[in-house]
């Protein structure tokens, strides 16, 4: 059985006892491995992770779906509190500083840490592109076409390169795909090439029905018919259950209880689901 516990979300569950503040951050736990999706903000998964009894000190790797603060920035915070974890896998152009630009003002988006911190540390990074498989069952995806034209990026986002300001196309963006019994679970950071894009390229590679998608889409800016039209793709490819945790938006959760087939679901901190293997 695979357990799949949200130790950061920007929801709050029945724990009281835990925080909840703007960021994601999954521990996946098979019987061949235990991985950390995602480190969230600061130090507070790791707080909730104490309050929940789930030891992320001993993990066999830590997964950063991509570099913005929200969801890298807590791995400082983890390294610095005793992990013992050694391995870090990342897309490529992890380490390009990413910010948001209003046409005045820039606000540094970026992990907070450098390659240096990891040599600091002894840290590998491993870049993911492509397919990468971790364990038998756990793979990383990147490397997602785009195919959905209505799947567009803000173009406040963007990310220093070496030959200037560019327009961030996420090309560090990655994702992390469970195999069970002939169906795949999926799950994003925030799904900026688009969450649609992403389910193709993961369809394309293995061949089998997406069961199931957790973590954020990004739709918390979309408009209703896109957000119609991307729960109505997902359904077309066997989906059982879409998780809109994160940046997903209130009104993607709205849509998806009107929604026919697929069941819904929010993984607030605390909530956790439990795959049969």
């Amino acid at each position: 059985m695979i357990r799949i516990t949200a130790l950061m979300d920007n929801l709050p569950s029945e724990n009281k006892a835990l925080v909840a503040e703007h960021g994601l951050s999954m521990l996946v736990e098979g019987p061949a491995f235990r991985l950390l999706f995602d480190c969230g903000a600061g130090a507070h998964p790791w707080q909730n992770a104490h309050r929940l009894g789930l030891d992320v000190n001993h993990v066999d790797g830590v997964v950063l779906s991509h570099s913005h603060y929200d969801h890298a920035a807590g791995y400082r915070d983890l390294i610095e509190g005793g992990c013992a974890c050694k391995t870090l896998y990342t897309g490529p152009h992890f380490f390009e500083p990413k910010f948001a630009f209003n046409g005045v003002r820039w606000t540094d988006l970026s992990a907070g840490f450098t390659p240096a911190f990891l040599q600091e540390h002894g840290i590998r990074q491993v870049v993911a592109e492509d397919c990468l498989e971790l364990f038998p069952g756990a793979f990383l995806v990147g490397d997602f076409p785009r195919v959905h034209p209505f799947e567009t990026i803000p173009d406040r986002f963007v990310r220093r390169t070496a030959e200037g300001f560019v327009q961030d196309s996420f090309p560090d963006e990655i994702c992390l795909v469970l195999r069970v019994k002939e169906k795949l679970y999926v799950l994003c950071g925030c799904s900026h090439p688009g969450i649609l894009n992403m389910i193709t390229r993961v369809h394309d590679l293995f061949r089998l029905p997406v069961a199931a998608v957790f973590g954020g889409t990004h739709l918390m800016e979309a408009g209703d018919e896109r957000i119609r039209a991307t729960i109505a793709e997902l359904q077309t490819d066997g989906l059982e259950i879409l998780g809109l945790s994160h940046c997903s938006g209130e009104r993607a959760d709205q849509l998806l209880q009107q929604a026919r087939g697929a069941r819904g679901c929010h993984l607030g901190v605390g909530d956790c689901l439990f795959i049969e293997e």
